[in-house]
């Protein structure tokens, strides 16, 4: 049996994603930071799918002690990790680091899953990184990522980190690519969600048909070695922000930066 990680796993669309994955078959476990939510969403997967391998993980992913814990008590293969976990406050909060809350969730959250997590994934296995993202991005700041300079909007702080997990995706896409792991992102489903709700949208998607392109990402034959693109509507997107160059490789660095001791 395969094993996968879903971060934001009882959202609404990372409930489906992890719903699709367990009815595939793959031991899932769901990383979320409310451990009652998890523990429902779990036992409701199951009793959809019939698997009873869903496992919940809580913490912080806007924490850097509390993934690197995570990742030191994971002991066995991971061959797929999904990063959904996202958040929108309306007012620029801090994490207990002192991070702008958007920037720490959003985008070091998938920074630090993935560096803590693709040692631990076998190369005969075809293991795959799936970062979901948005059609919803831009404006990208590499001297102001914490909206300190500029005045916090919770809609700009959100398209800037979208912008930041595509752009990741090419950074990780080209380290990892030597040790067979592959990394896409995607744009997930127009879903009517707390998270949408927090951005002042609404959605006209299921759950399910919001999950569709990320789940195709995760678990598609077809898509066996390809790695570095951005998918929407279940096909391959041109994306500007993923050929960046430098600037691709200065916030890799920065997000590095913010792991230094």
């Amino acid at each position: 049996m395969k094993n996968a990680i879903v971060t934001g796993g009882y959202g609404a669309i990372g409930t489906a994603i992890a719903e699709g994955l367990a009815a595939a078959g793959y031991s899932v476990t769901l990383v979320g930071r409310d451990p009652a939510r998890l523990k429902a969403t779990a036992k409701d997967i199951t009793a959809r799918t019939g698997n009873p391998e869903v496992h919940l993980a809580s913490l912080d992913l806007g924490i850097a002690a509390e993934i690197r814990a995570f990742a030191d008590q994971w002991k066995q293969p991971l061959h797929l990790l999904v990063n959904n976990a996202a958040t929108a406050p309306r007012k620029r909060m801090r994490t207990a680091e002192g991070v702008e809350m958007q920037f720490a969730v959003n985008v070091l959250g998938y920074y630090r899953m993935i560096m803590n997590f693709y040692p631990k994934m076998p190369s005969a296995g075809k293991p795959r990184i799936v970062n979901v993202a948005s059609y919803w991005a831009g404006g990208l700041d590499l001297d102001d990522l914490e909206f300190v300079k500029r005045r916090y909007d919770s809609d700009a702080a959100y398209r800037q980190s979208k912008q930041a997990n595509r752009m990741l995706t090419a950074a990780f896409a080209r380290l990892l690519e030597p040790q067979g792991i592959t990394v896409n992102a995607c744009h997930p489903g127009d879903v009517n969600s707390k998270l949408s709700n927090d951005l002042g949208f609404g959605g006209h998607e299921s759950p399910a048909e919001g999950a569709a392109t990320p789940l195709l990402l995760a678990l598609s034959g077809a898509l066996d070695g390809i790695t570095g693109k951005y998918f929407e509507h279940g096909r391959e997107s041109s994306c500007p922000f993923m050929k960046a160059g430098k600037d691709v490789g200065a916030l890799f660095e920065r997000c590095k930066s913010y792991d230094v001791p």
